[in-house]
């Protein structure tokens, strides 16, 4: 089955499914392990921590993969943010901008012609992204991991209400991470999914099996889980980035998605489980998204 849809024409990508970007974690080595499945890839700016590595790092992954990948510049974690931009610009590669309003950036971007796609939670900062000249919008539900805003919604309703107010595509994220995540997502409009926290588990991840492993002992039933995604505790981006990332403890940072995962798989496993699973459920139910 072939996959088409809005955001593997704007991408190049072979299948609907994006990395998220993860501070710490987000290099060029995993980010081409997971190129080389088909899915999109994306380097953290923020690891990186410099233009000039951020440009080495763009290279290497480009020398390593055929895939399709891009760069996160997250504000409030990436540093020198016009100069990453710059390299961004000069290497060719889509950018994804998140965690605030991208209006500084925004005239460069559009000068350059770049590919740009902006990661929100909420709806107003999504609809004010595309008047900006965001090419797609990333809408990142209460069930997700990471930065929480006290307006974020449910994710089916986040999506649902991001179709009706925009007119770029939509992708989903939040608490998805598997082939029920990503048709669930597909159905209710959205022309992609991003995945964090399913990545994470991963033996490509650079973060301990010991963590990986406790991260597959959470259970949507356990309060405390439960408690720590929807109501998370205030996050200082300068702490974490002061940290090493074998001193973090991924496991009380992650969503719902680790939930449904029982494996610790390597990233063509993950990817190539859900697109099988997505085509035997399609074989017999086509849905508007994918194409034979």
């Amino acid at each position: 089955m072939q996959w088409k849809t809005k955001i593997t024409e704007l991408l190049g990508c072979k299948y609907p499914i994006l990395q998220g970007a993860t501070d710490q974690i987000g290099t060029w080595q995993f980010a081409a392990s997971i190129a080389d499945t088909g899915a999109h890839a994306t380097i953290t700016a923020a690891v990186s921590k410099t233009p000039e590595n951020l440009r080495d790092d763009i290279r290497r992954c480009r020398d390593a993969t055929h895939g399709s990948f891009g760069v996160n510049l997250s504000f409030g974690f990436s540093q020198r943010m016009e100069e990453m931009l710059e390299v961004c610009i000069a290497e060719q590669v889509p950018l994804e901008t998140s965690a605030y309003k991208p209006d500084a950036l925004a005239p460069r971007i559009r000068e350059a012609g770049l590919k740009w796609i902006h990661k929100t939670a909420r709806i107003k900062d999504a609809v004010h992204a595309q008047e900006l000249g965001a090419q797609a919008i990333i809408l990142v539900g209460l069930e997700g991991a990471g930065l929480k805003s006290p307006q974020q919604i449910p994710t089916m309703t986040t999506i649902l209400e991001g179709r009706r107010k925009l007119s770029v595509p939509v992708i989903a994220a939040g608490g998805i991470g598997d082939v029920r995540g990503f048709l669930g997502a597909l159905a209710l409009g959205a022309e992609g999914i991003m995945m964090g926290s399913a990545f994470l588990t991963t033996k490509e991840c650079p973060i301990s099996g010991e963590i990986k492993r406790k991260m597959l002992q959470l259970r949507l039933d356990d309060p405390e889980f439960c408690k720590r995604v929807l109501t998370p505790l205030p996050l200082n981006p300068n702490d974490l980035i002061k940290m090493d990332s074998q001193e973090i403890d991924w496991s009380q940072t992650v969503s719902f998605a680790v939930a449904g995962i029982d494996h610790i798989l390597t990233v063509q496993e993950l990817i190539c489980g859900i697109i099988s699973d997505a085509e035997a459920v399609l074989h017999s139910s086509p849905l508007g998204g994918a194409e034979k």
